[in-house]
């Protein structure tokens, strides 16, 4: 005899080591969509900085002045998004290690 809400089959429940799984899974897809987005903003923001920055006066096309400035301006807005990166990420790491340092000594 068929269910009043679909087929005949009950599925069972998952087990423990599949929700787990499934969390990490949708975690590791938020982090994904976030670091997207931040990547997205990021690149909108160089552009609108070295934007404002690098062409006073927008034209047709781009004097080679212009685009030799652009191309600093946006290695240089990386570089430094890069290093506040690797840094931020180094100190979380260590802030982890300490944390789990403090647990097991508990």
């Amino acid at each position: 005899m068929t269910s009043l809400f679909g087929g005949g089959s009950a599925k069972p429940a998952p087990t423990p080591a599949e929700i787990t799984a499934r969390v990490e899974q949708f975690k590791d897809q938020v982090r994904n969509e976030l670091a997207l987005q931040n990547a997205q903003e990021l690149m909108n923001k160089v552009n609108e900085k070295c934007f404002a920055k690098c062409v006073p006066k927008p034209g047709s096309s781009l004097s080679s002045s212009e685009e030799k400035c652009l191309s600093q301006c946006m290695d240089r807005y990386l570089e430094a998004f890069d290093l506040i990166n690797r840094t931020y990420v180094a100190r979380l790491r260590k802030e982890r290690l300490d944390q789990q340092s403090s647990s097991d000594s508990i």
